[in-house]
């Protein structure tokens, strides 16, 4: 199907395949288009174009899946997406695959995570006034949904999974934003491994957390995440944002604590993971691989959200919070790995 074709559907499918909530929200399906999977640990990404000349908020996601079918699902916003396709083999870490599909990321320029699901989550409705903008005088210019199929499908089976998008044209004056922590490295066998990874909020707005979420695949035992506030005289406050086991569903959860972060206060996210495994296990797509993801939902007021949208390090064995070039002072090395220290 030619480029121009594709550009005129994505059009008229956000025009008009939406349904009316109230007056003033609707509602927009964003499906995969009868996809067969064809192998398995396939990731399959579909796109929309939102209307050039127009602004809208995103209040609420409902997914339409169930982990039966769908091992996750990653909403992106893009400035250009990775193909101009009905859809596209978006395996970004995959190599050496064969594939009758063109191989491309979820997004060209301007990645940015809206929403992900995983392990039958619920639905997400985000707080009053608070809406994630896309659209004119945004970088989201297409919506991505990326979809991960662990396990091929029948022959004659198709998938229509994704997730149903509540917006509305009304402006917020609360806008969302995301900021995704997460990690490289190596998880040894026959133990227990920390995958750490921190980064300095290095502008100058102030961000309120309303939402988290955790991912791993089968090692993961705990995933946590802190606001790390710093003085000048080297004191850290460690305020625990959230922290779950990431085989329970994987949705976004109210953070523990709501209070603002600010210019120079450290994001850091833990994942603890437990290997029986007799061999060593990387970082990667597949269910043989592993990730440490923890994802903040915050909102800012009367400010645009921030440009960092992803923190990412090194992991083990060669970054740790011990070992960064913060000094952090009060590690709640316990705290961070311990279900049972939750309130």
């Amino acid at each position: 199907m030619e480029v121009a074709h594709i550009e005129k559907l994505l059009l008229v499918i956000l025009l008009f395949a939406q349904n009316a909530i109230s007056n003033e929200m609707k509602k927009f399906s964003m499906l995969m288009p009868n996809v067969h999977p064809n192998r398995d640990e396939l990731y399959l990404c579909t796109p929309v174009k939102v209307l050039p000349d127009k602004s809208f908020y995103i209040v609420g996601f409902e997914p339409n899946a169930t982990m039966n079918t769908v091992h996750h699902m990653i909403l992106f916003g893009c400035t250009t997406p990775g193909a101009k396709r009905e859809f596209w083999d978006c395996g970004e870490m995959a190599t050496g695959v064969n594939s009758h599909l063109p191989r491309a990321q979820p997004c060209a320029e301007g990645s940015h995570v809206l929403y992900a699901w995983a392990r039958d989550a619920d639905s997400l409705e985000l707080p009053d006034d608070v809406g994630f903008q896309i659209g004119i005088g945004t970088q989201v210019q297409y919506l991505v949904l990326q979809v991960h199929y662990a396990h091929k499908f029948p022959d004659t089976f198709v998938d229509r999974s994704g997730i149903n998008l509540i917006y509305t044209q009304k402006p917020r004056s609360k806008l969302a934003g995301v900021v995704l922590l997460a990690t490289g490295g190596t998880i040894p066998p026959h133990g227990i491994t920390h995958m750490e990874s921190n980064c300095v909020i290095n502008e100058h707005k102030t961000i309120y957390p309303f939402a988290y979420r955790t991912h791993t695949h089968s090692l993961g035992k705990v995933v946590s995440g802190y606001q790390v506030k710093r003085d000048k005289f080297g004191y850290d406050e460690w305020v625990l944002l959230g922290k779950r086991d990431p085989m329970t569903p994987q949705m976004f959860y109210p953070t523990f604590s709501k209070a603002p972060i600010k210019y120079g206060d450290v994001l850091a996210g833990r994942c603890t993971m437990e290997s029986h495994r007799d061999r060593d296990t990387f970082v990667g797509p597949t269910n043989n691989d592993e990730m440490c993801n923890f994802y903040l939902m915050y909102y800012v007021d009367g400010d645009t959200p921030l440009n960092m949208k992803y923190c990412t390090t090194a992991g083990p064995p060669f970054h740790y919070w011990a070992n960064t070039k913060y000094h952090f002072k009060n590690i709640p090395d316990i705290d961070a790995s311990n279900l049972n220290t939750i309130d």
